[in-house]
């Protein structure tokens, strides 16, 4: 797949997984899992020590690794740390598809990083604006910041709520209702629906809770997340299970298509259908639902 079509800003992104860049032996393999989007962490993942050492191993990843329609995101260090400008500078000259945030708590934040990504591209003759951006959102501070970071850049695709660190910040700890994160989601995800970016939820690192993995992984496709950030290959599936359109929501949202255009052509705005009342106002709806069916390899359809 070319570069140009992988780094597409609203792309399919239902599974972002993370690797650590100081383990070539995981990244040089990871799309043979199947995620969506795979996200090289030079973060929380690396030891001090291993910066550079994890940056030259991840350059030589993007550069030779040929990871199809597989998405390449990294997370870089944060902006208070003298790593993130090397860390952003690797990443352009490898190719990498988009750069995450860490701990983005203002909109100045993101476009400190779209100047280096800027002048990086000018350095490596990169296509201008070929990098994308996303920002991970870890405190009540970028909570509170999320309408004005979710509008901060055009190469901005999407944010997304990291929760151990925001758990942190709020003198709190999991809970299986999710109760302790059910505000700053919600925020989150009105930001970005307000200004048209894609919003993902936090990982679950419990590998042995596989069925409260699932129950969190409703909840959020319930409340409007367009994926899941995840931690280990076997969470993938389930995610990709829950975000894909099942065949009979498929068939439904053809329906609902169908007869609202027709029903349109014919000067009818306000129609039955099996019962329910169908307007207009429907019409976005199924239609995202026959995108994702389409994105997702479920649905060859015209509609």
């Amino acid at each position: 797949m070319s570069a140009e079509k992988r780094s597409e800003k609203n792309r399919l992104r239902r599974t972002m997984l993370f690797l650590s860049a100081q383990r070539p032996s995981l990244m040089k393999d990871a799309y043979v899992f199947g995620p969506d989007s795979v996200i090289f962490d030079l973060e929380d993942a690396v030891a001090e020590s291993e910066k550079d050492a994890a940056r030259f191993s991840l350059y030589h990843i993007l550069r030779r690794v040929d990871y199809g329609n597989v998405e390449r995101i990294v997370r870089i260090n944060g902006l208070d740390t003298p790593h993130w400008r090397e860390d952003v500078r690797v990443c352009v000259a490898g190719g990498a598809d988009g750069i995450r945030i860490a701990k983005c708590e203002t909109a100045d934040d993101v476009r400190a990083v779209e100047r280096a990504v800027c002048e990086a591209e000018a350095e490596f003759g990169v296509g201008q604006g070929r990098t994308l951006l996303m920002a991970a959102i870890e405190s009540p501070r970028g909570v509170l910041n999320a309408v004005p970071i979710c509008e901060s850049s055009e190469r901005l695709f999407g944010v997304a709520i990291s929760g151990g660190d925001f758990r942190k910040c709020m003198q709190t700890k999991y809970y299986p209702s999710g109760v302790e994160m059910l505000v700053a989601r919600g925020q989150i995800l009105l930001a970005a629906r307000a200004a048209g970016v894609q919003c993902f939820d936090t990982v679950f690192t419990d590998l042995d809770d596989m069925e409260g993995f699932r129950a969190e992984v409703v909840q959020n496709k319930e409340m409007g997340f367009d994926g899941k950030s995840v931690v280990n290959p076997r969470q993938i599936g389930i995610v990709h299970e829950i975000f894909t359109p099942t065949a009979r929501e498929i068939r439904e949202a053809e329906r609902v298509v169908r007869a609202i255009r027709e029903n349109a052509d014919k000067g009818v705005g306000i129609f039955q259908l099996d019962g329910k009342m169908l307007d207009v106002a429907f019409l976005p709806g199924a239609e995202r639902t026959l995108a994702l069916a389409k994105a997702s390899g479920m649905y060859e359809g015209d509609l």
